[in-house]
């Protein structure tokens, strides 16, 4: 899906890219697959770390690992970037001075698409969940300013991990007659419940609104545009946004044979600003590295109107996307368009509302 090899490639291409060298000394990717399981991850961080010498761990998708990685790069104090990883813990309680939240967060997913939905109409919620705590943060900060808008939460049901079938989900959903129906699962699971909602003949003429609150591109791709027409989304990166992030992804994509997704695309970006920003501060020194990062204004293809806080979160412009209708797709990756750009501080939990520790209050 969002990560993979696309990911190594990514960020393989920039370390190409930036020229191999960084004050004077070659570069060298590793990689390894932690399975989704926190002690995998954790384990092979800490390997890297001291057996490997591996200055920066990157990617991490999967918010229990994301976590127990973080935990270690701090504890080594070397620098940990994570592009997968949504859970708003890792810039929250879990902060730490050398981790950073590059690409998104659950919060602001799942805010951004109540704020406008909210706002065209959409009062009424009803939620389908995937039953661990990816799913039930968004579930939990969409349901939190849904009501702060004066919206009201109908109900949500809650669905294992790969479910064999949603027919039963779709049916509560479809009774309590909401205006908007909130998607809180990713993968597969997204896919087949937007397949099982098409089959009941909701979303039809735009009635309920179907919203997920977490897409990937290839899900979208592999969905087809007769299913997910319509659909209304928040990404952090869509490849068709402009002429920069056109030229980077169609280099990708001679890579990669697919688009990239979000996170593949904030590999190579975060990769990328690493290493100048090593080359800025004249060290690879994590501390002297993370202050410069600090300093940095970032508009790149990936990051737009970016800077770094003090608690690790990226604050960056969101985008509301919306998947076209096959007569309006002119290519096989022509998937969706643009409705809206949300600015990063008003995408992201305020610096006033967090429980960051490095945070003075």
């Amino acid at each position: 899906g969002g990560s993979g090899i696309g990911a190594v490639r990514a960020a393989e291409m920039a370390v190409k890219d930036f020229g191999g060298k960084v004050l004077g000394k070659p570069i060298e990717v590793v990689y390894a697959d932690h399975q989704n399981k926190a002690d995998i991850g954790a384990s092979k961080a800490r390997e890297w770390f001291d057996v490997g010498k591996v200055d920066m761990v990157l990617d991490i998708t999967n918010s229990a690992v994301a976590i127990a990685v973080q935990k270690i790069a701090a504890e080594k104090k070397r620098i940990n970037i994570v592009t997968g990883g949504g859970t708003v813990a890792l810039s929250q309680q879990e902060c730490s001075p050398y981790g950073i939240q590059y690409a998104f967060d659950t919060y602001a997913l799942a805010t951004s698409a109540v704020n406008v939905l909210v706002k065209e109409g959409g009062k009424n919620w009803y939620f389908i969940t995937v039953d661990y705590t990816f799913g039930l943060n968004l579930e939990k900060d969409a349901k939190a300013r849904v009501e702060a808008l004066g919206g009201k939460v109908l109900g949500s049901v809650k669905h294992p991990l790969n479910a064999p079938d949603f027919s039963s989900y779709i049916v509560s959903a479809q009774a309590a007659k909401p205006d908007v129906i909130g998607i809180a699962s990713g993968g597969g699971d997204f896919a087949n419940i937007l397949r099982t909602a098409r089959e009941f003949g909701l979303g039809r003429g735009g009635k309920p609104v179907l919203t997920a609150l977490f897409v990937v591109i290839t899900d979208l791709k592999g969905l087809g545009l007769e299913i997910a027409q319509g659909l209304q989304y928040v990404d952090p990166f869509y490849w068709d946004f402009d002429e920069q992030t056109r030229a980077w992804s169609q280099r990708f994509m001679q890579v990669h044979k697919a688009m990239p997704s979000f996170n593949q695309a904030g590999d190579y970006s975060a990769v990328m600003q690493y290493l100048k920003a090593i080359e800025i501060a004249g060290t690879d020194d994590a501390d002297a590295v993370m202050k410069q990062l600090r300093a940095t204004k970032f508009n790149d293809f990936f990051l737009r109107n970016a800077y770094l806080r003090v608690d690790g979160r990226m604050v960056r412009d969101m985008y509301l996307m919306e998947v076209k209708k096959p007569s309006e797709s002119k290519s096989e990756w022509d998937l969706a368009k643009l409705k809206r750009v949300i600015p990063g501080d008003e995408a992201y939990m305020s610096l006033a509302q967090t429980a960051c520790p490095l945070v003075k209050k």
